[in-house]
């Protein structure tokens, strides 16, 4: 069994900041060595002096290979757990989809089959429950037995992923018995889809109309309402990809009342703005749903706020990529058939990083709590991931914190053609990554292995009141 000796460097988890040398063997910790102890017999010896060491991050929230209208998002589990690695995350949770008409458990099997064997990084599943019936509730029980203890509905979509309050409702009962999470998208998509068609009548079909038809105070109002329907089934709820400041006061009103209500926010709602889909069709490039919004108006501000002070708990992605050329551009003239979605994998945690070394925004322990820690907690992984500690798994990212890098889809490793953060200069570089103990990304290479990602079973929310 092979024995690495991260030495010199800085561990930072959620919960300190200490300077010792880390000790691998075979795929865990075993060992955190302070500056007086004895060097240990190893087969290789990694200097970090002047480096940070943290712990593999977590995204709780990617697409690969997700089908969305007429296209289905560049990033297969290969290409994309491959740049998750480059970025410093080690482990994501994905999504089977059920499909309205399908079985449940087929989409979990389908998924897996794409996974298996294809990532270079530990990956786990939520399960979507797109067709609510007594089929897809028995299979409900078998998706848990696999592993799967978070499953996500939709308010938004109707007709595709739309699920009715009563049906929201059911998984909700199903959940409570056993201590599953409930994974929910929050947008009213019936008023959502009136203000669509109403939009395409009048000729307004332009990239910008997205976002114009999916306000804020119908993202609020969702999140309003399934948070009730979790306060009356006692399911904890857990709110995706945050973008409106409504539901961060939503979220801080049921946790105040004590609510399990959880929400994530991703990087593209802290840095992206309404103002980038008013640039004619080049705005495609920023069409996600829930939409960009104008920080003139305190969206930005709450999630910043809502990261630092607890009222949202995870930094994921919604890592959902469609190419500009070929995959956008099928929404030219009609902003409804723009697959939604952006490509972010492989930046959350530099993101992070930099908004902890440059703009000072939390400290790099909180960074590691929203980025690792919380969502590991979240969805029953912690201690195994999001922390350096003695018999945790060896996910490690390294990291310079003086170097300086700057995005670009002409360097970037995810299979799309363009970037979201195009020329957004970063201060912290990761440049070395372990999985499980095994070198993934050194020396700004990939020297991982396509198949070394393995399944995660995982435990309940930790998190809960």
């Amino acid at each position: 069994m092979s024995r690495t000796l991260i030495k010199g460097g800085t561990v930072v988890t959620a919960s300190e900041t200490v300077r010792c040398d880390v000790l691998i063997e075979g795929e865990k910790v075993v060992a955190l060595l302070g500056g007086d102890a004895p060097e240990p017999t190893v087969d290789r010896v990694i200097d970090a002096t002047d480096r940070l060491i943290f712990p593999g991050s977590v995204d709780a929230h990617t697409h690969m290979e997700i089908p969305f209208g007429a296209a289905t998002s560049k990033d297969t589990f290969e290409t994309g757990t491959q740049a998750a690695a480059w970025g410093g995350t080690t482990t994501i949770i994905d999504f089977p989809i059920q499909m309205k008409g399908e079985s449940l458990m087929g989409s979990f099997e389908d998924t897996m089959a794409k996974a298996a064997g294809s990532s270079a990084i530990d990956f786990g599943f939520h399960q979507i429950v797109g067709d609510v019936n007594e089929q897809s509730l028995a299979d409900l029980d078998l998706v848990l037995e696999e592993g799967v203890t978070s499953y996500k509905l939709f308010t938004a979509y109707p007709g595709v992923y739309y699920s009715t309050d009563a049906e929201v409702a059911k998984v909700m009962q199903w959940a409570s018995g056993n201590g599953s999470t409930i994974l929910m998208h929050a947008e009213n998509g019936s008023a959502i889809d009136l203000l669509r068609e109403q939009a395409v009548a009048r000729g307004d079909t332009a990239p910008y109309a997205h976002a114009a038809t999916r306000p804020a105070a119908l993202e609020g109002e969702a999140a309003h309402r399934v948070i009730l329907l979790a306060e009356m089934t006692g399911a904890p709820v857990y709110i995706v990809h945050i973008s409106a400041k409504q539901v961060v006061a939503e979220i801080a009103a049921a946790r105040a009342r004590g609510t399990n209500a959880f929400g994530e926010t991703c990087p593209q709602y802290l840095y992206l703005e309404l103002a980038m889909l008013d640039q004619g069709f080049e705005g495609a490039k920023y069409v996600c749903s829930p939409p960009l919004r104008d920080p003139a108006e305190g969206h930005q501000a709450a999630l910043w706020q809502g990261l630092s002070n607890g009222a949202l708990q995870v930094i994921a992605t919604d890592h959902c990529p469609f190419d500009f050329e070929g995959q956008k551009t099928l929404g030219r003239d009609d902003f409804t058939q723009i697959p939604n979605g952006l490509p972010v994998v492989e930046h959350r945690f530099p993101l992070m990083l930099h908004a902890a070394l440059a703009e000072q925004r939390f400290s790099l322990n909180r960074m590691v709590e929203i980025s690792a820690a919380a969502p590991a907690k979240m969805f029953g992984l912690y201690p195994q991931k999001g922390t350096i500690a003695v018999g945790c798994d060896a996910d490690i990212a390294i990291v310079d914190p003086a170097a300086t890098s700057v995005i670009s889809a002409e360097t970037h490793h995810m299979n799309v053609d363009y970037s979201c953060f195009e020329g957004m200069e970063l201060t912290g570089k990761v440049e070395t990554v372990f999985s499980r103990g095994q070198l993934i990304v050194s020396d700004d290479r990939f020297v991982g292995s396509k198949s070394h990602g393995r399944y995660l079973r995982r435990g309940l929310n930790q998190l809960l009141f």
